[in-house]
């Protein structure tokens, strides 16, 4: 029998570390991909709590999700001068931010770390496209030294974009964490099409819904799994079929109960799926 996939769910390194895992077992779920958007949070006192939580729990943490410091606005408008690594005046500190990343990641187990590199140019003559890629080499050979994978997720670029700066980069610890709604809500490709390219090259999938943009100037809604234009039965046996055999990560982006109630909702829609 072909191996399953597993189903896990994005928490936060936030103040309550074991209520974090804690929260991943009550979804009866044994993994998560762990989002720390505060590099101030990547100390030894934090990296013994997650391995304890880990171990208390029976929790794999699958990624890291490194963000950075510096400003980040989710729109067309400013997001290309202010996300990731394309934005030269934040380069240098967001470089180290990632390593810092990478080094906690090492620290707590996790095989790899995961972050968006920005709008990175379509055009490779782009004046900040050899700045960017270099910038990304060097979080890469970090990671690499570091034994871990590199995944960027997919967003703010076209999946022959991100495949071309992953062949410029050059290191071969390099991958994807594919966000289907991502995929969408920028209007870049879509989901089950962009496993042509991208399928082979997966580290990560996040099992995230959304629509394509409405606006110009706005990303597209996310939405609850199920009710955005993501085909997951399409999607996910696609990715089967190219050999993936890693986790869905549910990823809602709001809060409450209406979040608990919408992974709830999707971990029953992606169990058949599995």
């Amino acid at each position: 029998m072909a191996e399953k996939l597993r189903i896990g769910v994005m928490m936060t390194l936030g103040p309550n570390v074991r209520r974090e895992f804690e929260k991943v077992r009550e979804f009866g779920l044994d993994n998560c991909q762990l989002n720390c958007w505060d590099p101030s949070q990547y100390t030894d006192e934090r990296a013994a709590e997650v391995r304890a939580a880990c171990a208390e729990f029976g929790v794999e943490v699958t990624s890291l999700w490194t963000g950075y410091s510096g400003p980040a606005v989710w729109n067309f408008v400013d997001g290309p001068s202010t996300i990731g690594l394309v934005p030269p005046e934040y380069r240098e500190q967001r470089v180290r931010d990632l390593v810092a990343g990478a080094e906690f990641a090492a620290k707590i187990g996790a095989p790899c770390t995961s972050t968006h590199a920005g709008f990175i140019p379509e055009n490779p003559k782009d004046p900040l496209y050899a700045g960017t890629i270099e910038a990304l080499a060097k979080v890469a050979r970090r990671c690499k030294e570091l034994g871990l994978g590199f995944a960027f997720e997919t967003g703010q670029e076209t999946p022959v974009t991100l495949l071309r700066a992953m062949r410029d980069i050059g290191t071969d610890n390099l991958g994807v964490n594919l966000d289907p709604a991502n995929l969408l809500m920028y209007g870049k490709a879509n989901p089950v099409d962009a496993l042509d390219l991208l399928g082979p090259h997966l580290f990560g999938v996040h099992a995230k819904d959304g629509d394509y943009p409405s606006d110009p100037m706005n990303l597209g809604p996310e939405k609850p799994l199920g009710e955005g234009r993501v085909d997951f039965p399409r999607f996910v046996a696609k990715a089967k079929a190219m050999g993936y055999r890693g986790c869905l990560t549910i990823e809602r982006e709001i809060g409450g109960e209406r979040q608990i109630a919408d992974i709830r909702r999707a971990i029953e829609l992606l169990a058949p799926l599995l």
